[in-house]
């Protein structure tokens, strides 16, 4: 799939300074619901445009709005699958998802994960592939707060957005002539290289967020009592 997408991108790089940053948040809404689509065909090619000054802005100014337009088109994307399992349960993803690309294998992992760890998940699974897209199906299922579930996500999504659009850009800065598919695979490289250092990150700062969140609650009963 990497190699045929990629070779769509020299069309889609001709109209990148009007529509890149639509493509973008098109595509990422697309690459966070329950269709199957790599985001490093997205965010690194939207980074190296970017540093190329070919997406209708200087390039650091670029940079920052391909990041953000992901993290909203990730946002949308995860907010369709968030209401498609609130509205149609798990019992019918389990029976009918392989018509949705939702295979039972993988949600039954998703939701074993979101059970097991929490709301938190949906931030640290937005980090990894596969999971990435069907964490937020168990997050529909258990009716999790949709402020918890924005806010999460949206901390994934631009932490793994950031991450790609970046090693893009800093690929437009050294690299030289470059097809869109050796661009694609060098960057897809460079990021899974330092992902485990990013998700052990993201573990340690929901660590973080737990723990202060019990002292918190402590603290409110013990003033209670």
């Amino acid at each position: 799939m990497l190699e045929t997408l990629a070779g769509h991108l020299d069309a889609l790089a001709a109209i990148a300074p009007t529509w890149g940053l639509v493509l973008v948040f098109v595509f990422m809404a697309v690459e966070s619901s329950f269709i199957p689509f790599p985001s490093e065909v997205v965010m690194i090619p939207a980074g190296f445009l970017a540093a190329r000054g070919e997406l209708g802005l200087a390039p650091a100014a670029a940079l920052v709005a391909a990041i953000l337009v992901g993290i909203l088109g990730s946002l949308l994307g995860a907010f369709v699958n968030y209401y498609l399992a609130l509205w149609v349960g798990k019992p019918f993803l389990l029976k009918y998802g392989k018509w949705f690309f939702v295979k039972p294998e993988p949600l039954n992992r998703a939701c074993e994960v979101f059970n097991r760890y929490g709301a938190a998940t949906t931030f640290v699974c937005r980090l990894i592939p596969v999971i990435r897209q069907l964490i937020s199906i168990p997050a529909g299922i258990s009716r999790m707060p949709l402020g918890s579930f924005a806010l999460f996500t949206g901390l994934g999504a631009g932490i793994w957005s950031a991450i790609l659009a970046l090693v893009g850009f800093w690929l437009g800065r050294t690299a030289g002539d470059i097809t869109y598919l050796e661009l694609v695979q060098q960057g897809k490289a460079a990021a899974a290289h330092n992902l485990p250092w990013v998700i052990l990150g993201a573990v340690a700062f929901v660590a973080c967020h737990l723990v202060l969140t019990r002292l918190v609650l402590r603290k409110r009963h013990a003033a209670e009592d």
